[in-house]
């Protein structure tokens, strides 16, 4: 091997090499993007973009335990190395026993394309997406409608080495649709969001006729005070909601009773009903549509991952079964502390409420009571009950007698995510949604509408 090359698997090769500490991980990230901005039913930007990063993690056995240093650095090449994988094994030798030590993970079958060359995008994920796309813009000039918006591409394929004989590979795409639909005098504002691997699977065509059905809904305004209303919360503010409940479903915090999922007097709640619906909430790196990555991926060392970790197998979890909860996140050692089994958090959500009614039916046998969009601004304010606040945006709907008769005012709201599973009366199809809060960071995700009877609308928002 070349000591000069910038093949991805031979950088990791070449930093195992020069390792000189008793333990060393390797993870290469390679990026590449594409992007199409709009704004006013006309293309503003596109573009492509290519990076790497590399993570060396090193750890050195001390008389007091392990000590694990993590250096990450962009854009890295073979020359750059050796200085990275000393400063790793430095940021060791000078930090205490790692608490989360354990021996770095083995047995894992090499991936067999292991040595191929990186996946990239490129403006041609857009093929099919952008001639669409224009059609779109010019129905809604001609319908008066303004669009906004952005469609973003990335493809990021991981390479993990480690000093005990591993070595994986996985290919992450990501893409992200948000379409926003204005009239032409800006007080009026609907909002659509897709996730997808490829883009083959979105039509902003439709996705503008939809939005344009909800401008329409938004030319009668009816304003509304605080206090609780029946709610149908569609997919994507119940994946934001739940992906928050993810992040928080610690098994060591639940342990140490600091957390919703903290059992009074001592230990978790695994075991306990959290709702009568027959609600089922995993993950599962395979799921069509959804795939993630199948063993962890960990670049630091933090709440519930470790760098020792690093290259673990990942299974279908499933957090709550029927409506039980079954599991919180661990990891190897938190596992141990806890006697709860280990459970990496994985890299996606599915909500199965065994239902398949739309959320149009769902609006159709609601007598009385408020649509939403979408949520955002989301903020914790007590962990101890995981109550959430945030606000609606673009269109909170009143339905009355089965029909969308207006567009109300935007409100914050107050509510727990363990709660409203506790306390809705109906879930409706699974399905494939954009979390809009939490795009940034997590986008796969699968969920129903929720019907809930009493969703607290804290205060009255003048957001839009």
């Amino acid at each position: 091997m070349s000591a000069r090359s910038n093949k991805p698997h031979e950088i990791v090769e070449r930093a195992l090499e020069l390792s000189r500490a008793d333990g060393c991980v390797v993870i290469a990230d390679e990026h590449s993007t594409a992007n199409l901005r709009w704004a006013g039913n006309a293309l503003t930007t596109n573009g492509v973009t290519r990076g790497r990063s590399l993570t060396v993690v090193a750890t050195v056995d001390g008389k007091e335990g392990t000590a694990s240093g993590v250096v990450s650095r962009s854009a890295v090449t073979a020359d750059d190395l050796e200085p990275l994988v000393r400063a790793a094994e430095a940021a060791a030798r000078g930090a205490g026993a790692a608490e989360d030590a354990q021996p770095l993970v083995t047995g894992v079958p090499e991936a067999p394309d292991f040595t191929d060359a990186p996946a990239e995008t490129s403006s041609a994920v857009f093929a099919d997406f952008a001639p669409a796309l224009g059609e779109a813009f010019a129905r809604a000039r001609a319908g008066g409608r303004e669009l906004y918006g952005f469609a973003n591409h990335e493809l990021v394929s991981t390479y993990v080495g480690t000093s005990t004989g591993l070595r994986l590979r996985h290919d992450q795409p990501t893409g992200t649709l948000e379409l926003n639909a204005k009239s032409p005098d800006r007080t009026r504002s609907a909002w659509a969001g897709r996730s997808t691997r490829d883009f083959k699977d979105v039509d902003p065509g439709a996705l503008d006729a939809e939005l344009a059905v909800r401008l329409g809904w938004a030319e009668r305004r009816v304003d509304l005070p605080a206090g609780r209303y029946e709610t149908l919360l569609p997919p994507t503010a119940v994946a934001d909601l739940l992906i928050y409940q993810l992040w928080s479903a610690s098994g060591r915090d639940a342990a140490e009773g600091r957390t919703v999922f903290s059992k009074p007097g001592g230990g978790t709640r695994v075991g306990e009903k959290l709702t009568d619906l027959p609600l089922t909430l995993r993950s599962d790196p395979n799921e069509p549509g959804l795939e993630s990555a199948p063993f962890v991926v960990a670049h630091s060392s933090g709440g519930d991952q470790s760098v020792f970790d690093n290259g673990l197998p990942v299974g279908t979890t499933e957090w709550v079964a029927g409506g039980t909860l079954k599991h919180l996140t661990t990891t190897r050692h938190t596992a141990g502390l806890t006697g709860l089994p280990v459970a990496p958090a994985g890299g996606n959500l599915i909500l199965d409420g065994g239902q398949d009614r739309s959320l149009d039916d769902m609006v159709a046998s609601t007598e009385r009571g408020l649509l939403l969009t979408c949520l955002w601004y989301i903020r914790e304010v007590d962990p101890a009950t995981l109550l959430l606040t945030g606000l609606t945006r673009d269109g909170v709907y009143l339905v009355e007698n089965g029909q969308v008769t207006g567009q109300v005012n935007n409100f914050r709201f107050n509510e727990s995510p363990v709660d409203l599973l506790g306390r809705a009366t109906e879930a409706g199809r699974t399905e494939k949604t954009l979390p809009r809060e939490w795009s940034d960071w997590f986008t796969r995700a699968a969920m129903p509408a929720l019907r809930v009877p009493d969703f607290n609308m804290s205060s009255v928002s003048q957001g839009v």
